[in-house]
């Protein structure tokens, strides 16, 4: 959302300034808004084409404006009668326009600890509105009007609408109170994902899932900005995908193999559902692994140039997914064979990072440096990473060699 209203903005007149100007500054103010409320009605394509529209129809027509009323409940009108002309269009073909009363992957973020946020579905929860404080809502979150815009374009006082605001985000809450006393932050955007379904049963499983996950993140978060020195100069955001072809497909991987489950890009985690984590995953695994990536994310902002070594050595270390028995199973026989991959061969985004035992190594690497030279020199050289003789005394060489000691008396 924008979040820059315009209510100091007096309109100026073509016999005040060019016209030209004027409409590039209107266009720039409003035009994120209008496709805003169109994204809740109708797919993205069509809600550019009608974007378009309407401010054509406001360049043409801005002549016949004479101040009456603001400015942004004029395009809002002319937005209004180009998406019933668009919606008249559909139903002469027999087609069914996207309806916001038909959503199931509205999104919100819900703000849980200092660091995190987490986005989920409130499609089921809108659907217990009636239409006229769903109108409400869509005018106030997406669209980004302020309470007298949404007074003029439903024809309610003011006052209403701000009652009518209230009870309905009470509601929303109250559906929500699965999650625990979290502020509703913002209602943000739409995330396109599979239908879930409606039964109570699925409802019930999903809401499980986002409150483990919650209490999985709620204790560690904050305990690993802590131990890692690090206050984290922006939020993670968590998106959650219905099932592994979903994710497959959001993230750009359709032919990932089925172990990949969660990554991150940019402030964001993408993980699939723990209620559908594929055959090489569980329920507990997916809840875990995203300590992981918040452990991964976290040492990317503390250095973005750490080695993959560190940065998936320190995920796997906090996350404490892969037991003893795990590891020394998965890694003995490159260990009896002196084939320990080198830090240059973990440096690896390629599948073949996994093949490489790449999880499993760097794991024991950082829970050596841990062990052996304690957390303050794991914290340097995650700052630091090309001063391991400055740090832990020795050459890249020596320390190499000091890692196979330790892995071949560990096994």
């Amino acid at each position: 959302m924008s979040g820059a209203h315009d209510t100091d903005f007096t309109p100026v007149y073509p016999d005040e300034q060019d016209s030209n100007t004027r409409f590039e500054h209107i266009y720039a103010l409003y035009r994120d808004r209008i496709r805003s409320y169109f994204l809740l009605k109708i797919n993205a394509m069509v809600a550019d084409d009608l974007t378009q529209q309407v401010f054509m129809k406001v360049s043409e027509n801005m002549h016949r404006f004479r101040g009456s009323a603001h400015i942004f409940t004029w395009i809002f009108k002319i937005a209004q009668n180009t998406l019933k002309n668009e919606y008249r269009r559909l139903s002469r073909q027999n087609e069914t326009p996207l309806d916001f009363t038909q959503l199931e992957s509205q999104s919100i973020t819900l703000e849980f600890t200092k660091y995190v946020d987490f986005r989920i579905d409130i499609g089921a929860a809108l659907q217990t509105l009636d239409e006229k404080n769903q109108e409400i809502i869509a005018l106030r979150f997406f669209a980004d009007c302020t309470l007298p815009e949404i007074a003029s374009i439903v024809g309610m006082r003011e006052s209403a609408v701000k009652n009518r605001l209230y009870r309905a985000l009470g509601k929303l809450k109250h559906e929500l109170n699965e999650w625990g006393n979290m502020a509703i932050m913002s209602i943000e955007q739409l995330i396109s994902i599979e239908n879930k379904g409606s039964s109570e049963h699925s409802v019930n499983r999903l809401k499980k899932a986002n409150h483990d996950l919650f209490t999985q993140l709620s204790g560690n978060v904050e305990r690993l900005a802590t131990k890692y020195n690090y206050q984290p100069k922006r939020k993670v955001i968590i998106e959650m995908y219905p099932d592994l072809p979903t994710f497959h497909r959001a993230v750009g991987e359709v032919d990932a193999p089925n172990w990949f489950t969660g990554t991150y890009e940019e402030n964001i985690l993408k993980i699939v559902s723990p209620l559908n984590p594929g055959p090489e995953h569980t329920y507990e695994s997916i809840i875990k692994g995203t300590v992981h990536l918040f452990s991964m994310w976290l040492i990317e902002e503390i250095n973005p140039l750490a080695p993959k070594w560190i940065r998936q050595g320190i995920g796997g270390y906090e996350a404490k997914l892969m037991t003893p028995y795990f590891l020394e199973n998965s890694t003995k026989e490159a260990i009896r064979t002196n084939s320990i991959p080198t830090f240059a061969q973990l440096d690896d985004d390629t599948w073949d990072f996994e093949t490489k035992k790449g999880f499993q190594f760097s794991y024991m690497f950082v829970e050596f440096v841990i062990e052996k030279y304690g957390l303050e020199a794991m914290n340097q050289l995650i700052r630091q990473p090309q001063d391991l003789k400055g740090i832990l005394g020795c050459s890249e060489t020596e320390f190499r060699q000091k890692l196979v000691n330790y892995l071949n008396q560990l096994f």
